[in-house]
């Protein structure tokens, strides 16, 4: 797909990050996959997921463009979001039309640079690069490196990051000025990514309010139980 024809589709619209994890009650490509028939029959534009046999089982059931990630630590490095060689040849293989990579400017496993990587996937496919980023410096330097945009991912999760539970409207002001930018990370609400679109946002991801049952529920407990004065001391 190219860098137009996905910007255009997802401009203004609404991505759902469809991932769970071992342990997690809706855990397995099955389930990922009707997750994400869900979110397209409620008007999502693309998928954001995590793992090569939850991008085939998702791009089969649903047909929407995804968003593809691997998670995996390594022990010389705090990066995890598809950090190496490894994951991105795994994307490469399910056929993600995006494989979004830690753009944040911290050491990557192996010693493995984002350039090398981004000229890996150029030498070898037709692939759009994301990065995801945690500060405006790092969205500046992503851009340079070759990605074909950038996401708000990431703030918050480097400790020199802005430290917030709420999205960082301040960072996609700023780098809404100058990139295209997907604001991701902390949307709680319709409302928050009505307020992302308003400072600049191409488009939003929304995981965990759409697509984690377990989390939505225990939210809705502790404000009812905040509300009634039951909550426990």
């Amino acid at each position: 797909m190219k860098k137009e024809e996905f910007l255009d589709l997802v401009k203004h619209q609404l991505i759902v990050s469809s991932q769970a994890y071992p342990g997690d009650p809706l855990y397995g490509s099955d389930m990922m996959a009707k997750m994400s028939v869900a979110a397209k029959e409620g008007g999502a534009a693309a998928i954001r997921a995590n793992g090569k046999e939850d991008i085939i089982a998702i791009k089969k059931a649903a047909n929407l463009p995804v968003i593809g990630i691997i998670k995996q630590d390594y022990d010389d490095s705090d990066i995890y979001i598809t950090p190496t060689l490894k994951e991105v040849n795994e994307l490469l293989e399910a056929g993600a039309e995006v494989i979004a990579l830690d753009a944040t400017q911290r050491k990557r496993p192996g010693g493995v640079t984002l350039e090398e990587l981004i000229r890996y996937v150029r030498n070898r496919s037709d692939c759009l690069i994301m990065g995801d980023i945690s500060t405006a410096a790092e969205g500046a330097a992503a851009m340079e490196a070759g990605c074909d945009f950038i996401s708000t991912t990431l703030s918050g999760y480097t400790p020199y990051s802005r430290q917030s539970g709420e999205v960082d409207i301040d960072l996609i002001k700023d780098l809404s000025k100058e990139f295209t930018v997907i604001a991701e990370g902390k949307i709680h609400t319709p409302e928050q990514a009505a307020e992302a679109f308003t400072h600049g946002a191409h488009a939003v991801v929304v995981g965990t309010a759409i697509t984690r049952p377990e989390v939505i529920t225990s939210r809705f407990v502790a404000e009812i139980k905040e509300g009634s004065g039951t909550k426990k001391a």
